[in-house]
């Protein structure tokens, strides 16, 4: 099995391209994850969004503003330049 960055083994579950151009991956990482069916899409405005598989959540714009949701968290992070805010 693949592993992904972080070490962490996982499976592919599905993987293309939708009615709008929009890549999109999904992967299994096991009952153990917090979020087992993790997913990301990368859309054709240089926009991405990851859902992970420990929780935590990552928007970004492609025009230099993203938000890092932690995993369990009621705070929101999010980024304009270099700054990161909550």
């Amino acid at each position: 099995m693949p592993y992904d960055n972080y070490g962490n083994w996982y499976s592919y579950k599905s993987s293309g391209v939708n009615n709008e151009g929009n890549h999109y991956c999904s992967r299994d990482y096991g009952s153990g994850a917090s979020n087992p069916n993790s997913y990301h899409y990368s859309n054709q405005d240089g926009s991405y969004y990851y859902s992970n598989p420990d929780g935590s959540t990552y928007y970004n714009d492609g025009n230099g503003y993203a938000v890092y949701t932690p995993p369990s968290a009621t705070t929101e992070y999010s980024q304009e330049s270099d700054d990161w805010a909550n």
